[in-house]
């Protein structure tokens, strides 16, 4: 199954950052499905290909400005379904195409940039939906369009739980429209968080309760508070309530941070009485107008042992990386004490390069250790290698190396390869494109996109010699790298002659593999 990724690569040209920000969206969006007891569908633009029409702009491919002619297509690039309501698609929406005839609120989405609602519920499968389309702002442009369908087959008498999560899904629905819902900053860990079912808490602006779901109010029985919470001052009862001073405060200072708009992690805290809590605030702001924050809470106390035995198994993983790279150290020790004691330049020359390699997979393997997903962040790979480099190279050259664009997070997989890689092509500009003494500059320049990781690694120096061939070169660093492109990475690299100097361009596919 086509994961969001695969999606918006195939459909789409969207930069790397409007692509982190529908992921965000669609980390989210359980909460906004369930406060809603609607169904949830995100809808991206067709690209001008697809759809045989031109850009709004004239450039195909690029996020919409406000107040141009919308799209003419529309594709379903993810969909949620409610845990508290009945579903109005329960067949997979995902893939499918529509033209902005057949759905025209997405383009009026688009155009206006505002939340759009039918006037009439209309059918779909026997079963009465009633439609809204909700912008997915990102700066100042609309990069997609939310779809809000809510199953009317079922009457819903009005309550004072259906109102509070409704006026709390429409506030959050219109900071996505803002463009302040999600935020960047800081992390949420939404997979681990509190969700709707497990506790609700609405403030008003002055950090009041105004309204608490029944597994809230069970959640603050257990920590101790036996009395209901209506009108209490959340921060500090919760506050009074938590054993730990430091993590007392800490949480009271996030739901009090919320009310001011900003929106903290998640948190668990041990009450007093032993019971474990989960917590995490959100902001309500929308239209940019304080309106109080959400609180989800969680009691986890019943299945925190299951975590700490999941904590464990990811402890056991990160010490095996901790080992691999303390190995590798050893490695690398031992082959410089070797090269010292060589007296043939091209054998040390070559336990010189051995143990760059072994030190890069090493620095990698030092990342893992201190991973919790199997994720690398490259960028912090590639900013602790270019140094190690630099000062390797600065014994024979006056060459300065300086990296560009954000690399991103990637797989384990694919993070020791391209490290690896990365470090040949780096030191062959040092070895073949600079004379003895020669001043000169080597700028690493990376671009990502929701398919691709381009990387252009360009030197100023005496460029490639006549009649270079990459696949013909004896050099075994270039034949390294060859090596690990086709095989591990499943990429391609080019070398070629600029006006001064040469430049390898590297394409990675950043899809999962099949």
């Amino acid at each position: 199954m086509s994961t969001l990724a695969d999606l918006l690569a195939e459909h789409t040209k969207l930069p790397g950052e409007a692509v982190d920000h529908l992921q965000m969206v669609v980390a989210e969006w359980q909460l906004l499905s369930d406060l809603s007891f609607a169904d949830f569908l995100l809808w991206v633009p067709l690209e001008p290909a697809d759809t045989g029409q031109s850009g709004p702009s004239g450039q195909p491919g690029q996020p919409h400005p406000v107040g141009q002619t919308g799209p003419q297509g529309f594709v379903c690039v993810a969909q949620a379904r409610p845990t508290t309501a009945p579903t109005a698609h329960p067949e997979d929406v995902v893939g499918s195409v529509v033209t902005a005839d057949e759905h025209p609120q997405l383009r009026r989405a688009v155009v206006e940039s505002r939340i759009c609602r039918e006037e009439d519920p209309r059918w779909h499968l026997g079963v009465p939906v009633r439609r809204e389309t909700i912008p997915v702002r990102l700066d100042d442009q609309v990069i997609a369009v939310l779809s809000r369908d809510t199953n009317l087959a079922v009457p819903r008498v009005p309550s004072p739980l259906e109102i509070s999560y409704l006026g709390s899904a429409a506030d959050l629905c219109q900071m996505i429209a803002d463009g302040t819902f999600p935020t960047r900053e800081p992390s949420a860990d939404v997979h681990t968080s509190p969700r709707v079912g497990d506790g609700l808490i609405r403030l008003d602006t002055a950090g009041a309760v105004v309204f608490a779901s029944p597994n809230a109010l069970s959640a603050y029985h257990r920590m101790g508070h036996a009395a209901d919470l209506i009108g209490v001052q959340l921060a500090s009862l919760t506050r009074s309530l938590i054993a730990d001073p430091f993590d007392a405060t800490e949480v009271a200072q996030r739901i009090r941070t919320a009310l001011a708009g900003q929106p903290s992690m998640r948190m668990e805290a041990e009450s007093r009485r032993g019971a474990s809590v989960l917590f995490r605030a959100l902001p309500l702001r929308p239209r940019g107008t304080a309106a109080g924050a959400l609180v989800l809470v969680r009691d986890v106390t019943e299945v925190k042992r299951r975590d700490r035995a999941l904590l464990s198994k990811d402890a056991t993983i990160r010490e095996i990386h901790h080992r691999v790279k303390n190995n590798l150290q050893t490695v690398a020790a031992l082959l410089r004490l070797q090269s010292r004691r060589m007296t043939n330049p091209e054998a040390r020359q070559a336990l010189a390069e051995s143990v760059r390699r072994v030190t890069s997979i090493a620095l990698v393997h030092e990342t893992l250790s201190m991973s919790v997903d199997e994720r690398v962040d490259l960028d912090d790979v590639v900013d602790r290698v270019i140094p190690m480099m630099s000062d390797v190279a600065t014994t024979e050259t006056q060459v300065v190396v300086r990296r560009e664009g954000l690399f991103g997070e990637v797989s384990a997989e694919l993070a020791t390869p391209l490290v690896m890689v990365l470090t040949e092509l780096v030191q062959n500009a040092f070895e073949h494109a600079y004379a003895p003494g020669e001043r000169g500059e080597v700028v690493v320049h990376a671009e990502r996109s929701a398919k691709w990781l381009d990387v252009v690694i360009a030197d100023d120096g005496r460029g490639l010699p006549p009649g270079f061939s990459l696949e013909r070169t004896e050099r075994l660093g270039l034949q390294i790298v060859r090596t690990l492109v086709e095989s591990e990475l499943r990429g391609s690299l080019s070398l070629r002659r600029r006006s001064r100097g040469t430049e390898a361009v590297l394409r990675v596919p950043l899809r999962v593999r099949r």
